[in-house]
């Protein structure tokens, strides 16, 4: 898998905002070259909305376990929700957990920053998490999109 592939998988997800933030935008550095996906039926979502997806290619601050800073790494991150990110790990996100490995490449992992949150991490999908990479984001898209219509009535 590769980073346009995601991009446009989550593009032809209705209502889906793809930021990508880039110099002279007034986005901060340390965002640039990197991709957030935020769901905005009319677009009109601020550029502050919380993502449900990102892709991220590299360390940032307090985040270096899944060491981004090797050539051509990058890591989709994933709001997957309680019962997705249970069944991926076979634990509850708010559980202690101990992964020993979150800068394995094609994997599952619980996200090293944001996993208590129920985020999913895969740094560079490939042959053996392309199919579940893909039905994590749209898992995700669905969840974003309840959340929306709940919060819009």
């Amino acid at each position: 898998m590769t980073i346009d592939q995601i991009i446009a998988f989550m593009q032809g997800l209705d209502g889906v905002r793809v930021l990508r933030p880039q110099p002279g935008d007034g986005s901060p550095g340390i965002s640039w070259g990197d991709t957030f996906f935020s769901y905005s039926p009319d677009a009109a979502a601020p550029a502050t909305a919380q993502p449900f997806a990102t892709i991220v290619t590299k360390n940032y601050p307090g985040d270096e376990s899944s060491r981004l800073d090797r050539p051509d790494t990058f890591r989709v991150s994933i709001a997957a929700g309680r019962e997705a990110f249970t069944e991926r790990t076979g634990h509850a996100p708010d559980a202690p957990a101990l992964d020993d490995a979150p800068d394995t490449t094609d994997a599952v992992r619980a996200h090293p920053v944001y996993g208590s949150a129920g985020w999913l991490a895969v740094v560079n999908p490939g042959p053996r998490t392309e199919e579940v990479t893909y039905e994590l984001l749209r898992g995700a898209y669905d969840l974003a999109r309840a959340r929306h219509e709940r919060r819009t009535g």
